[in-house]
């Protein structure tokens, strides 16, 4: 039995017990994915027939949860598989549960970070190695078997690098296992 109060409006067409029956067992499904659901609000609704298609079911879900509120707003694919109404219903209530799992991630804190990548300058260079001076102050050695995407030979003191610096310490310090030259820009004037 659906815990949190359900409310299920039809548009466009009468009721069906059987779509009813359809959305109840779907929206039960949304508890196991969140303990913060308070209320949701289906609305489905059957367009008027267009002379080229066929009519393509629009299904909104909408989700209130503490803190906020998730809004699927699903609209039939090119394909026409929305011409169902119980395949338009299908996909709405996926969306709903990836927003509720997006929703859950969010409020535990385990959200997907990016980390961005090192820069640097080259601060040296000898026969095989070099030193680079990050932004932050730390002075990192690579070998010239670092360098992706160019030539070792080619730096100079003072080129722009994005680095990956290795976990561990070698003999020398920190030390870079990925060097990438960061393009030199021109102004051309015209």
């Amino acid at each position: 039995m659906f815990a949190i109060p359900l409310q299920i409006t039809f548009k466009g067409m009468g009721p069906s017990g059987a779509i009813e029956a359809n959305v109840r067992e779907k929206a039960e499904k949304l508890e196991r994915f969140s303990d913060h659901l308070m209320s949701c609000r289906v609305v489905i609704e059957a367009p008027h027939r267009h002379r080229r298609r066929g009519k393509l079911f629009h299904v909104s879900v909408d989700l209130s949860v503490v803190g906020g509120e998730l809004v699927v707003t699903h609209e039939g694919p090119l394909d026409h598989a929305h011409e169902d109404v119980y395949v338009a219903i299908r996909d709405s209530f996926n969306a709903a549960i990836r927003q509720l799992e997006d929703y859950e991630r969010k409020r535990r804190g385990k959200v997907k970070t990016h980390e961005v990548p090192v820069h640097g300058r080259i601060a040296g260079l000898s026969h095989d190695y070099g030193f680079i001076a990050t932004s932050d102050g730390r002075e990192i050695y690579f070998h010239r078997n670092s360098v992706i995407d160019g030539n070792f030979e080619t730096l100079e003191t003072g080129d722009e690098v994005r680095l990956v610096i290795h976990p561990g310490e070698g003999e020398k310090g920190p030390q870079a296992s990925t060097v990438v030259p960061v393009g030199k820009h021109h102004l051309v004037e015209s």
